[in-house]
């Protein structure tokens, strides 16, 4: 166990803002945690879990407390039945199974941040979603103090939503998950962008490594790749609406996507027919590709950020009609 004192929080995020944690306390074992727990304790502090910081924005003043990270990696497969443990890159873990020839979660390529940190807002993309395989995650529960498995419907899983950034917001410590996959391959039709690329490059090869490189070679034209330019991915989540109001969306000439038994409006067009694609905003930048990405390019603190977020969402809102919500917690 390592413990780390006054460590700034831009070091530690992707979009790069943030002021000094008080402690920063990286776990490399199990036991280890309650360790961590029993000093932040004893020191009075609250303790904040932290993944890859891929879906993690940090304020000017920092952290008065312990930031609990966790650094164990290992990947292991049971039949069709893969556990990585939390600190593995999640990427890794899409890697392992589609060389497997396990399908399931392959359109999650690329995406950032760590396997642990995957059931805290159930990652998606194009068309998969953490909980279409996840089955249970081994965790350390802060308020009683003990070891615990925690099954998929403990979780209440919905769009970018479980207990885990909600309702039981740093109670547990994701030691490990388990995902049941299948051999085989993801339905058709894929996703639409998919679809696209697929017929402008001919591709015929929809086994899971097939469509991880589909996914890959997207997300690298379209995102950006937060280890080299600061960014927190999708910076707000998509609207999800009524039968009737999406009905009423269409009148408008506003695309609407059926998918899961929702209806929903890509918030990344959103913005983009708001006319603020490519825009610069107090130092952050629309990405130019996808107006979903906010780019830290030169703020000078979280103040910027707030303030881009603001204009972003008053002006869609006046437009649309519709209040865009932050996908990435803050610290």
């Amino acid at each position: 166990m390592k413990i780390l004192e006054n460590v700034l929080l831009k070091n530690l995020t992707t979009m790069r803002l943030g002021g000094p944690a008080r402690y920063v306390i990286e776990i490399e074992s199990p036991e280890e945690i309650k360790v961590a727990y029993e000093f932040a304790l004893k020191k009075d502090l609250p303790i904040f879990v932290l993944g890859g910081g891929a879906n993690t924005i940090a304020k000017d003043e920092g952290f008065n407390g312990v930031i609990v990270k966790n650094t164990i990696q290992n990947i292991t497969i049971n039949n069709n039945k893969i556990t990585a443990m939390g600190g593995t890159e999640w990427d890794a873990v899409v890697a392992f199974a589609c060389e497997k020839g396990l399908t399931g979660i392959e359109a999650l390529s690329k995406i950032p941040g760590l396997a642990g940190a995957a059931p805290v807002q159930n990652i998606g993309a194009y068309g998969q979603e953490l909980l279409d395989t996840f089955l249970s995650a081994e965790v350390y529960d802060f308020k009683e103090k003990t070891f615990k498995t925690l099954q998929k419907s403990d979780l209440n899983f919905s769009y970018r939503h479980s207990i885990l950034n909600t309702t039981e917001k740093n109670r547990y410590f994701v030691i490990s998950i388990t995902l049941e996959l299948k051999k085989g391959e993801m339905p058709r039709p894929f996703y639409a962008s998919m679809e696209k690329y697929i017929a402008e490059n001919d591709c015929t090869d929809f086994s899971p490594a097939g469509i991880r490189d589909i996914v890959s070679k997207i997300r690298a034209y379209k995102l950006p790749d937060p280890a080299k330019i600061p960014s927190a991915g999708s910076f707000f989540k998509n609207i999800y609406l009524t039968k009737a109001e999406a009905d009423e969306a269409e009148a408008n000439g506003i695309p609407v996507y059926y998918s899961r038994n929702q209806y929903s409006i890509n918030s990344g067009w959103l913005i983009e027919q708001a006319g603020l694609k490519g825009q610069l905003l107090h130092g952050m930048r629309v990405s130019d590709k996808a107006a979903l990405i906010l780019i830290n390019e030169s703020a000078k603190g979280y103040n910027d950020l707030a303030q881009a977020r603001a204009e972003i969402i008053k002006i869609v809102e006046e437009k649309f009609g519709y209040k865009l919500e932050q996908e990435p917690v803050e610290l």
